[in-house]
């Protein structure tokens, strides 16, 4: 025991320091993250956490909340992510079939009493009465019994409405505090400003990209909102798939999306910028209603280097800007050029 009170008081003294030094928040998760980091006993997390301090110097929170979900959190926990996936396929589950399911005990309802009228006439015509009268009375105590039951099942299912609207209101307060944006799978706003945020109060060296989708409203109204958030997953996936050396993709709302690229120049930045721009001119997404391939999907990008002095409001200020520039310019281009 003393032993493990020296071990335990080594590494709490080394991760403090460490906490400290890289803006970490003193909550028990954070805590429990960077014991683990210095107590050495998952490869894996250390390899992780190392790499990220090399991109950035400091872990960003939404890279830092992955980690411990990823690497720390006990078996009894369940992750965000995994908790709004497995509440929203029940409470779909449980919504397509409830109408169903009380239709069905209904009509079942209905059937058993048909089939006892049905019985009833056999009787009372004495077509083979002594063969069938004890089938014919365990079938009606059965049938009873399920009409039970069935009345039981629908008080059942109309009480579970009401909880899984309870359910729905409680998940919408939950996914307040969620890192990743349901429809794209990236990062959302909330962990983009908390993000950004740490890297300016650290003076982090970086390049902002901010890109949206060219006329975005016209695949809408042409095709449908299915096909505009098909549009966005395909997009989405183009940016995580060359998220690399640190860069971080997160859905800015809407159709616009942002990358923070840490250690890189603004002429990095944009050619990164145009690697990407050219990776979505190449993008084919399916009309479902149709079977048609639409190609013409394009983004525009706006490029912007951090300097020290800048706030979050002006460093994405002066992407924003040349976003503008660039949607002004025809479009399906980075700026500056």
């Amino acid at each position: 025991m003393t032993d493990d009170f020296k071990k335990s008081a080594d590494n709490l003294r080394k991760a403090v320091p460490l906490m400290v030094k890289n803006n970490v928040a003193a909550t028990p998760a954070n805590y429990a993250l960077w014991y683990t980091y210095v107590d050495k006993t998952i490869p894996e997390l250390n390899q992780e956490l190392d790499r990220v301090l090399q991109n950035y110097h400091v872990c960003p929170p939404a890279i830092h909340k992955q980690l411990y979900n990823t690497y720390v959190a006990g078996k009894t926990e369940t992750s965000l992510e995994q908790l709004k996936s497995n509440v929203e396929v029940l409470l779909c589950e449980v919504s397509n079939s409830m109408s169903d399911t009380i239709t069905d005990t209904s009509s079942f309802s209905k059937m058993v009493d048909k089939s006892l009228d049905k019985l009833e006439k056999v009787e009372d015509n004495a077509l083979n009465i002594e063969d069938v009268m004890g089938v014919i009375r365990q079938f009606v105590s059965e049938s009873q019994e399920i009409r039970h039951s069935t009345q039981f099942l629908n008080r059942q299912l109309t009480s579970a409405s009401e909880e899984i609207s309870r359910l729905k209101s409680q998940l919408a307060e939950v996914q307040k505090d969620a890192l990743f944006d349901g429809l794209s799978q990236l990062y959302n706003r909330r962990a983009f400003d908390n993000d950004l945020s740490t890297l300016i109060n650290s003076n982090q060296a970086m390049t902002l990209i901010l890109l949206d989708i060219d006329h975005f409203k016209a695949f809408n109204d042409n095709y449908g909102h299915i096909f505009g958030d098909s549009v966005i997953k395909g997009i989405a996936r183009r940016l995580q798939q060359s998220c690399r050396d640190g860069i971080c993709a997160y859905r800015y709302g809407g159709e616009e999306f942002a990358l923070i690229v840490p250690n890189k120049s603004l002429r990095i930045g944009r050619q990164y910028a145009d690697t990407l721009r050219r990776m979505i001119e190449k993008l084919r997404v399916t009309d479902k209603r149709s079977g048609t391939q639409v190609q013409n999907i394009t983004a525009s990008f706006g490029v912007a280097e951090y300097q020290v002095g800048d706030t979050l409001e002006m460093l994405i200020n002066k992407a924003d800007k040349q976003l503008y520039e660039a949607k002004q310019l025809g479009r399906n281009r980075v700026m500056p050029v």
